[in-house]
């Protein structure tokens, strides 16, 4: 299995400037549940699609991730991320507002094996991703009061990872396996599915003590290869 066409495998490789990532507790600046994209760059801020009537394509979501190409959607993202960064926490983008908090406490618990539990706030309606291939999600990662040490929605673009290759926390691989393109999960991580080495805190970034247990809010995007755009 692969992703789509084009893609280049460098993009899941740390880069030298800036771009490594947190794989499971390491200690380096970037992305704490993924490996960074090509270059460590953000995408730059450009126009729509002309060809698709200025609609902003799964497919062309995925590109301007993994290539640097630029889309409306991720300009978008990108003034969210500037206007984020002089707000409080609790002003920040989240996948999951104040109702949708309110609501969590009525949904049911899920527990594996593994001891990972989890809540859907929302079941997709598309394919769950096969082990071996990419997927593109949204994550907030949190400690357990609701601090705030990693977001895709403030740098502005979806994380994007291969499932079952150990290429993110083994909490987030497992949680994300059983869920449908669309939905939107609550993960509840503990300490031996997260950061053994545990995370240092940065300006804005609370500590994550090594094997303490994290929350994710996870929104599954697409699964490149089975879920193309029509």
């Amino acid at each position: 299995p692969s992703g789509p066409r084009g893609a280049s495998s460098r993009a899941w490789l740390p880069s030298g400037g800036g771009g490594r990532a947190f794989i499971r507790g390491g200690n380096t600046r970037a992305p704490c549940c993924c490996r960074a994209a090509a270059g460590g760059s953000a995408a730059q801020c450009g126009g729509a699609d002309d060809d698709n009537g200025g609609v902003v394509t799964r497919r062309g979501v995925f590109g301007a991730v993994v290539l640097g190409v630029s889309s409306s959607a991720l300009c978008l993202q990108a003034a969210l991320d500037a206007v984020a960064g002089g707000l409080p926490p609790e002003e920040k983008p989240k996948l999951c507002d104040a109702a949708c908090e309110a609501e969590l406490e009525n949904l049911p618990m899920v527990t594996t094996e593994s001891g990972l539990q989890y809540k859907d706030i929302k079941v997709g309606q598309g394919p769950s991703p096969p082990i071996g291939f990419q997927v593109a999600a949204n994550c907030i990662a949190m400690v357990p009061n609701g601090q705030i040490f990693d977001s895709s929605l403030e740098k502005g673009q979806p994380y994007i990872f291969r499932v079952g290759a150990g290429q993110v926390i083994k909490g987030l691989d497992e949680g994300i396996l059983s869920m449908k393109v669309g939905g939107l999960r609550r993960l509840y991580i503990p300490g031996q599915l997260a950061f053994p080495k545990g995370l240092t805190s940065a300006p804005g970034r609370p500590r994550v003590a090594p094997s303490s247990p994290v929350v994710f809010d996870v929104n599954l995007l697409f699964v490149p290869g089975l879920d193309d755009d029509e």
